[in-house]
């Protein structure tokens, strides 16, 4: 049996969807979107590729992009490989001179180069850059005990703006510097916050390995404002690894970023998602700018 329809009728339908989409691709146009890639959200060569697809639908259709990952498995691979033994303090590494040399090579080297490649092979231009890269972000000592480890006290957004001009995706590496040249080791969420809000970033999209914040009946709640999570979290509701997502986010909405996601970022599409269909992803916390 044939196919009935008409190549018409295949481009009115086309048109038909591309106009329902419209108004929210619209809606973001010139935006700043900051997303943190998780190791884990960048387990296979698939699911890389079609966040860099994602990724580059977004800067065609206007979106400014700017992307800070991790990469906590593959430095944990390469710490075994190396066979560099870590110590632990209330349950966090402690970063020490050989741990830092090799974290910095997983995440400007191996997780960065990674990603930006897959980002050019499906047609957009982005550089691999770390805190370190034009004192993008100065750091002190978050704790001696954990050694290199560090916490953001100092950003410059003018050095990513710069990147908008030439259309460039920058791909950022937690690593920051020191005020005296130290290398720092800063989590991927809290490097994603500090610089989210150094630009004033209209969404930071946090992708991680579960579906969003849970409400007491354990179902996903879909929005919700910084007053009741820290409600929820002093119930006790939120809890475990949930606790450092929802404080990253508070501190971004606080340093003036617009709303925050937390979304699954193992879900196809997940940004896109998020962005542009009207029931969105995960859960958003909105600030009140």
């Amino acid at each position: 049996m044939t196919d009935q329809t008409t190549p018409s009728e295949d481009w009115a339908a086309t048109a038909h969807t591309l106009s329902q989409a419209l108004p929210y691709f619209q809606r973001y146009a010139g935006a700043t979107v900051v997303i943190k890639l998780g190791g884990h959200a960048m387990g296979s060569d698939e699911a890389m590729r079609s966040f860099a697809r994602d990724v580059v639908l977004m800067s065609h259709v206007g979106v400014n992009p700017v992307i800070v990952h991790g990469g906590g498995p593959m430095i944990d691979s390469m710490l075994r490989a190396q066979g560099v033994e870590s110590r632990f303090v209330n349950g966090k590494r402690v970063t020490d001179a050989a741990t830092i040399e090799v974290v910095e090579m997983v995440l400007s080297g191996l997780v960065g180069k990674r990603i930006v490649q897959a980002i050019q092979a499906e047609g957009g231009q982005a550089v691999g850059i770390s805190g370190k890269d034009a004192r993008l972000m100065v750091c002190e000592q978050t704790n001696p005990e954990l050694g290199f480890v560090g916490t953001p006290v100092e950003c410059n957004p003018g050095f990513i703006e710069r990147m908008k001009d030439g259309k460039t995706i920058p791909v950022i590496a937690p690593i920051g510097t020191g005020r005296q040249g130290e290398t720092f080791n800063v989590n991927g969420d809290t490097a994603a916050g500090a610089i989210a809000a150094s630009l004033r970033a209209d969404r930071l999209l946090l992708l991680t390995d579960v579906a969003g914040v849970k409400g007491a009946d354990g179902d996903v709640i879909s929005e919700i404002t910084p007053d009741a999570i820290r409600d929820l979290t002093e119930a006790g509701v939120i809890a475990g690894g949930m606790i450092p997502k929802t404080e990253t986010a508070l501190s971004a909405i606080e340093g003036g970023v617009r709303a925050v996601v937390i979304l699954d970022g193992r879900a196809a599409h997940a940004c896109l998602l998020e962005l542009y269909t009207q029931a969105g992803a995960g859960t958003l916390i909105r600030g009140k700018r």
